[in-house]
């Protein structure tokens, strides 16, 4: 019999759930609405609380959860006391730190609230108020559009949709694409932009081990920092002022005084950024085969290009070191991908999966799938140059800024917000104004020019039929002119003056032309580019958000005949997991403990970065005093502990509960057998790995003391 398409998003959304009672404890990224369809298997592994609590993100306690710069953070006191992880919040303390007072090294804490640090001016918190499902407002307009023209009537009601949420100017609001254009959310935030730095462990402590370690396990890192959150008197977002006072949070989380051990329940909340496991096969191929080897090459080449840079000259170390922490573990995390999809044979088993899908699907669905197929390979064939033209814009400090001036000029010289591109509307200056005031604090032109010589001149290297004429006519085609137009470019440029980027931002946001610059000359011609390209990825994205809907449904129906739930891939939205502490066996005749300790630091530390432990932790070890934060069953302190809770990137800084709520540890890894789980789920190998708060407690009370924080944590402070 056919496959009826569905009258209506709720009757998909009833199909997503269908086979809850059997999903895997272990397993799903879960929108909070949907906890309580899953409270029977949430009891079944432990949980004490009551699911449907969890339901609503804007109650306690997930609205103690928030969206911290690139991942997560919790509150943890009524005061507006924030923890996430030192990697998290490592560009707020390369903001702070200099040569001659490098507190990246040193750590830092605060004495007293008037010595809390600003964050860096596009630093956010963002606190979620407010979510609620929009699919029929979203497509009205769409339906029976094609291309392009699907694309620009999901995004305006977007807009729309956006533009009447924000009218009070007390909230952020944004629409997220849940299912693959199967489903729309409107979730609206506060958007704090006054966060200060309080307390962050030296870099030996919050980064020990740094890459070496890095996605592995075991690990003995402490990587946890504090940090503030203020609003103005009246209680609203504010920018930095010396008036504003702490916020005043929803809710906040209880930090346990013990911990887990194995076999104990644990649960996770956070803002996972992406993942891709609904995929089609094709795609799964594609990121073995190409997208995958490609990013660990240029990974690996723009790594090369900031070190040698930075080799004999401190600042340029400290100016790029937040850039460079970041590059690594993208690089570590592209390769690890590959190697973990690989062993765990996923590209195989999804295209017998979805074989098998297809035969039991028919009739419109189907034919919409084969017309999908045939759009993911035009989107294919140009993802090695799209690749390249992101990180040219992502990966510099000057000529981002170039680019954000020269696009904000071209869309705010449009009539109003909804013809404007999304990130260059009014609600975005801010942003903006806080990408181009920082810039100076992460721009050396040595290392810059370094890094465009890795993109540009991967670029010469593609076949013609994904160039673009502006890029080649800015360029050149030879490795020789590429030289000589950086140079050209970069001796001559005045934009490395904040104030010469803040004065072209006063035009580019009334859509005025802009006073000449080498630099600004640049941007236009690679801006016309990035629009060409960026009009035919429209018309590709407009497709595929028309017919990804249909393999939804027939994925749906699919797992709804093996007994299986579906939870929509990861988007930065709130997701909450659960499972339990579990040991890893990665390999034949190897298993490793779900429990770290601090004998596991000094069998480490050699002296010498990254094993270099700072002497007063080594002395409060050799000292022993571990009273009141030790592991009894071990006699010694914990530093970090497994669970098998599904997670991805943006996780970093989410909350790990205990079955009654409490806060017991903070994600901050994952294993390397387990990178790959952004494609493809495999319980054999998935760990998160998380900093054990007695570790975070032993630390403020003893090593590196910080009484009157512990005491606003509600904990001892010895």
């Amino acid at each position: 019999m056919p496959l009826r398409r569905p009258a209506t998003a709720a009757l998909v959304a009833g199909l997503a759930l269908s086979a809850t009672v059997t999903a895997h404890a272990d397993e799903g990224m879960w929108m909070p609405s949907q906890l309580p369809d899953i409270a029977k298997p949430m009891r079944e592994a432990g949980f004490r609380g009551r699911a449907d609590a969890l339901a609503d993100v804007t109650a306690p306690p997930l609205s103690a959860v928030v969206k911290v710069g690139g991942g997560t953070g919790a509150f943890v006191s009524d005061e507006g006391l924030l923890l996430t992880n030192h990697h998290v919040a490592y560009g707020v303390i390369q903001y702070n730190s200099s040569a001659e007072h490098n507190i990246i090294d040193g750590g830092f804490i605060a004495d007293g609230r008037a010595d809390e640090r600003p964050s860096n001016p596009d630093f956010r918190v963002l606190v979620t108020v407010g979510f609620d499902k929009v699919t029929d407002e979203v497509l009205a307009e769409a339906r029976g559009k094609t291309g392009r023209a699907y694309f620009d009537a999901v995004d305006a009601a977007g807009k729309r949709i956006v533009a009447k949420c924000e009218q009070s100017g007390e909230v952020r609001c944004s629409v997220a694409n849940m299912y693959y254009g199967t489903d729309f959310y409107r979730i609206r935030q506060l958007e704090l932009r006054d966060v200060r730095l309080v307390y962050a462990p030296p870099r030996a402590i919050g980064n020990y081990g740094d890459e070496i370690d890095n996605f592995m396990w075991p690990r003995h890192t402490g990587d946890f920092t504090l940090l503030r959150a203020y609003v103005g008197r009246d209680g609203k977002p504010a920018d930095y002022s010396a008036d504003n006072v702490p916020y005043a949070p929803p809710a906040h989380l209880q930090i346990a005084r013990g911990g887990l051990h194995a076999g104990d329940y644990a649960m996770l909340a956070g803002y996972p950024g992406t993942t891709f496991r609904h995929r089609t096969a094709a795609e799964f191929d594609a990121q073995v085969a190409r997208v995958l080897p490609q990013r660990v090459a240029v990974f690996d080449a723009l790594i090369d290009a900031v070190e040698t840079a930075g080799q004999d000259d401190a600042d340029i170390r400290t100016r790029y070191a937040s850039q460079l922490q970041s590059l690594k573990n993208n690089r570590k995390r592209a390769a690890g991908e590959l190697e973990g999809v690989l062993r765990s044979d996923a590209v195989r088993l999804r295209g017998e999966d979805e074989a098998a899908m297809l035969a039991a699907t028919r009739g419109e669905d189907a034919a919409d799938i084969t017309t999908l197929q045939a759009i993911l390979g035009q989107a294919d064939d140009a993802a090695a140059r799209d690749q390249l033209l992101t990180l040219v814009a992502s990966q510099t400090q000057l000529l981002r800024s170039a680019l954000l001036l020269e696009r904000l000029r071209i869309e705010s010289a449009k009539p109003d917000d909804a013809a404007r591109e999304s990130g260059y509307q009014q609600r975005d200056h801010a942003l903006i104004e806080g990408v181009l005031r920082q810039a100076q604090r992460r721009y050396a032109p040595s290392a810059e020019k370094a890094l465009l010589s890795v993109l540009v001149g991967r670029y010469q290297q593609l076949p013609d039929a994904q160039r673009l004429p502006a890029f080649d006519a800015a360029f050149g085609r030879t490795p020789e002119s590429l030289k000589t137009a950086l140079d050209t470019v970069y001796a001559r440029t005045t934009l490395g003056e904040e104030t010469e980027r803040l004065s072209r931002f006063s035009d580019a946001r009334a859509g005025r032309p802009l006073a000449d610059d080498p630099l600004l000359a640049l941007a236009a011609q690679l801006v016309a580019a990035q629009l060409e390209a960026e009009d035919a990825r429209k018309t590709r994205e407009g497709e595929q958000l028309r017919l990804r809907p249909a393999y939804m449904r027939a994925l749906f129906a699919w797992r709804a005949q093996q007994g299986r739930a579906v939870y929509p891939d990861a988007n930065g939205t709130l997701r909450v997991s659960y499972g339990r502490v579990e040991a890893l066996a990665p390999r034949d005749a190897v298993a490793f403990s779900p429990v770290t300790t601090v004998a596991g630091i000094v069998e480490k530390h050699t002296g010498q970065v990254p094993f270099d432990a700072p002497q007063p932790l080594l002395d409060a070890i050799a000292k022993g005093d571990f009273e009141g934060t030790a592991e009894a069953s071990l006699g010694t302190q914990p530093v970090n502990f497994l669970t098998n809770l599904d997670t991805t990137g943006g996780n970093s800084g989410s909350p790990v509960l205990n079955a009654r709520g409490e806060l017991v540890g903070l994600n901050f890894d994952s294993n390397w057998e387990s990178v790959s789980a952004s494609w493809w789920f495999d319980p054999r190998y998935k760990r998160a790995i998380h900093v054990d708060m007695r570790y975070m407690r032993w630390l403020m009370a003893k090593v590196y003391p910080a009484p009157a924080l512990l005491e606003e944590m509600g904990l001892p402070t010895r």
